[in-house]
């Protein structure tokens, strides 16, 4: 197995930088305190850094020392700061932005935090976050509108590179009824309607990201078409589709749960009607033991990375055989099924 290493590299020097926390947390610091921010739009002394983040100007001239040590910022003259290339991408806020993600507050810290516990995860096999913040991740994401809001912004990210693929591999001409499973905010359902004006098409998710996906249906011209139901993946789902589409979303769920929820998709498929699963397959570097993804899945949600061969184990259990495979970009994948 390769190492991610020079091979002449200390081992002392290696196994420091392994056990590092000061370098993440001092730049999740930064992020947190919009360092980067205040920089990039035009605050570059010192005294002024820290009137603008509410900081003490010794302990943050600390920080960002260490941070251009890093890489991460400049300081042209003394007590004068500049960013970096890595420290521009510190800025973006956007869904699934560096900024966005790194933030203490954020979802994605919170998620990452859940580290803390990885022994719990490893000898129970899982999820150690509400170990460590009292309750479980889809939990969390019902009691704060902001967590809620940042997490639907991710997924349309993800959908944003997703769904035009989607959109253009399978042969949506031979199909008249589509129903996204735990399709959140709607991105992917309101492409395949746009692209396709002869589909009508139905979304399954909790409340609260149905009713957003509301908003880009109409937004996109599209509400005639679409239907928004509230319910989750774990119940009976609505009858009488075509197709029913889980997209990205077994990844977030252990073998057992991704089987149950395959199960649903096939019963309410029925004979006839097919279960599209579309994830982005492990490729380099996005291997299971090259990529902490994961492990980050283990310790958040109880999930973890599966290659094709898994997501037809789980299927075979479901009671569902693999028809075809579409294969796009990036390792992102189509693998259809119908009932075995």
């Amino acid at each position: 197995m390769a190492v991610d290493y020079p091979v002449n590299d200390d081992p002392d020097a290696r196994l420091n930088r392994l056990v590092d926390l000061a370098t993440p947390f001092a730049v999740r610091t930064a992020v947190t305190l919009r360092v980067p921010d205040q920089i990039a739009a035009g605050v570059h002394q010192l005294d002024d850094l820290a009137k603008a983040c509410d900081a003490d100007p010794g302990a943050l001239a600390r920080l960002l020392r260490y941070l251009v040590h890093k890489g991460v910022f400049t300081e042209a003259s003394p007590e004068v700061f500049g960013l970096t290339d890595v420290g521009e991408l510190l800025c973006d806020r956007s869904g699934g932005g560096r900024g966005a993600y790194l933030d203490l507050a954020s979802n994605g810290a919170r998620t990452e935090l859940a580290f803390i516990a990885l022994p719990h995860a490893i000898r129970t096999g899982e999820p150690s976050y509400a170990q460590v913040h009292g309750r479980d991740y889809w939990a969390d994401l019902d009691a704060d509108p902001a967590m809620r809001a940042y997490f639907d912004e991710l997924m349309l990210s993800q959908q944003r590179f997703t769904a035009p693929q989607v959109a253009t591999l399978y042969p949506w001409h031979e199909v008249g009824h589509v129903t996204d499973v735990g399709g959140g905010s709607g991105g992917l359902l309101a492409e395949l309607l746009v692209t396709h004006p002869h589909l009508r098409g139905t979304l399954v998710d909790r409340p609260e990201p149905v009713a957003t996906a509301a908003q880009r249906f109409a937004e996109c011209g599209v509400t005639d078409r679409a239907e928004g139901v509230a319910g989750d993946f774990f119940s009976p789902l609505p009858a009488g589709a075509d197709v029913y589409v889980v997209s990205r979303a077994l990844t977030d769920w252990s073998d057992r749960h991704a089987t149950a929820i395959l199960r649903r998709c096939a019963e309410a498929a029925g004979p006839t009607g097919r279960v599209l699963v579309v994830e982005v397959l492990p490729t380099e570097p996005y291997v299971a033991h090259l990529s902490s993804y994961d492990l980050t899945m283990l310790v958040s949600v109880g999930g973890r990375e599966r290659g094709e061969a898994d997501h037809v184990a789980l299927a075979a259990d479901a009671g569902l055989a693999l028809r075809n495979t579409y294969s796009g970009p990036a390792g992102l994948t189509l693998l259809e099924f119908t009932a075995g």
